[in-house]
């Protein structure tokens, strides 16, 4: 697991889960504090021994060039957080968003069930991945919540690769109004603006996700649990994203149960020790 900062992932304990529970008791995945300066050169040194790569902000972008291959999806969304490697080549995916449908999935929501109108709060790289997941399940118009619209430059082309139309709103609470599904990709406290006008809706989203998942609950996990609206935490994105990297990563079935059991036994440690 690549990233900068790296320490408070959870991608350990699940991928350590899943070897186990696979029988792959030689296998190991650390968590190695990387930026994006130091990224080139960590690739060069992964030798035979090395199945692949997680990889968490902020060098889901800047990896593309380095790699041999790269999936459509990746390419459409614009950044990979996985790479395989696979014939002696660097394979780049997105599993960002197979995360996002999955965790929605396991609570009703999917294409069967229309999602729309739907709100992504934030601009990032898992805005991206949720834009992309947005039309997996069917959408063809999705808003956005941003600070600055000039500076998401990137969920714009990532909207128009995805065939998306894409308006950009304020980022407050107005942005509510009239949306059944909200995705927040933002860190914990940057969308408790969000939460502080929920109980004032007439009709509150019928679902959050949001991609959080320590410290958790955030103050927009709360205010969506008490209107009665359907939950989704980071936890849940998490679990299946990693999922589908150890799918890529072994050419086997992922643990998914014994995956969750391990992060939630981590998240209860981390909660206990403060």
């Amino acid at each position: 697991m690549l990233g900068s900062p790296i320490s408070h992932s959870l991608s350990p304990a699940l991928h350590t889960a899943a070897y186990a529970a696979l029988g792959l008791t030689w296998w190991r995945y650390d968590a190695i504090e990387c930026d994006e300066a130091g990224l080139s050169a960590l690739l060069d040194g992964c030798g035979p021994d090395w199945a692949g790569l997680s990889l968490t902000m902020p060098l889901k972008r800047t990896v593309l060039p380095l790699l041999d291959r790269v999936e459509p999806l990746a390419t459409q969304v614009g950044c990979a957080n996985t790479v395989v490697f696979a014939a002696a080549q660097r394979l780049g995916y997105n599993t960002d968003v197979a995360g996002i449908v999955g965790a929605l999935g396991e609570h009703g929501i999917g294409k069967q069930n229309p999602v729309g109108p739907a709100l992504i709060i934030g601009g990032g790289a898992t805005a991206c991945a949720a834009l992309a997941a947005l039309s997996q399940l069917g959408e063809k118009s999705v808003s956005a919540a941003v600070r600055n619209a000039d500076r998401a430059g990137d969920l714009s082309a990532a909207a128009a690769r995805l065939g998306i139309t894409l308006e950009f709103v304020a980022f407050d609470a107005a942005a509510l109004h009239r949306v059944r599904l909200v995705i927040s990709t933002v860190p914990a406290g940057a969308a408790d603006v969000f939460a502080e006008n929920f109980p004032a809706l007439a009709s509150p989203p019928q679902a959050v996700l949001d991609v959080v998942y320590h410290p958790w609950p955030t103050a927009l996990a709360v205010a969506a649990q008490q209107a009665g609206t359907v939950l989704v935490s980071g936890f849940d994105l998490l679990l299946h994203q990693a999922a589908r990297q150890v799918e890529l990563m072994t050419d086997r079935a992922a643990p998914l149960s014994a995956m969750r059991q391990a992060g939630l036994a981590e998240l209860s440690a981390r909660a206990g020790s403060g």
